[in-house]
């Protein structure tokens, strides 16, 4: 199967950067398109709508601190993003709807291996909830 659009959920901490590397480098491989996501869940919803910050760029969709890694991360590497969306709320509901609209046929997500991960694990809510493929590549802390 040849992969056409990736999708790679990040968090604002330094380790997205290795999944945004693996997207990068499997999508040289196969020539598909990468976009990016991140969804802040500790706010709860403050607004319902992704926002898109690669066709925004003036869009600041998070607090200074939180936008300041949103564009670090977008500036990270010299690959062309096709999206950069950012939202509020739960994760899973949001992707569910974001790779409905999009036409994504991969998803790029990290799972840590700590303590309070193996509780409550983000991974596993996506896995259950995904309609396509998903790498999950383990963070180690």
């Amino acid at each position: 199967m040849k992969y056409q659009h990736i999708l790679v959920a990040l968090e604002l901490e330094e380790e997205s950067k290795l999944l945004i590397d693996k997207a990068v480098s499997f999508a040289s491989l196969v020539d598909a398109d990468v976009s990016l996501v991140h969804i802040d869940g500790t706010k709860g919803e403050i607004y319902q709508q992704l926002i898109d910050i690669q066709a925004e760029p003036k869009q600041k969709p998070l607090d200074e601190h939180s936008n300041k890694m949103l564009k670090q991360l977008q500036q990270y590497c010299e690959f062309p993003f096709k999206h950069f969306y950012v939202g509020t709320g739960d994760l899973s509901k949001k992707l569910e709807t974001l790779i409905a609209s999009d036409n994504y046929d991969l998803l790029i997500c990290g799972h840590h291996h700590d303590f309070v991960s193996k509780i409550v694990s983000y991974s596993r809510h996506l896995i259950n909830k995904s309609p396509i493929d998903i790498l999950v590549v383990p963070i180690l802390d």
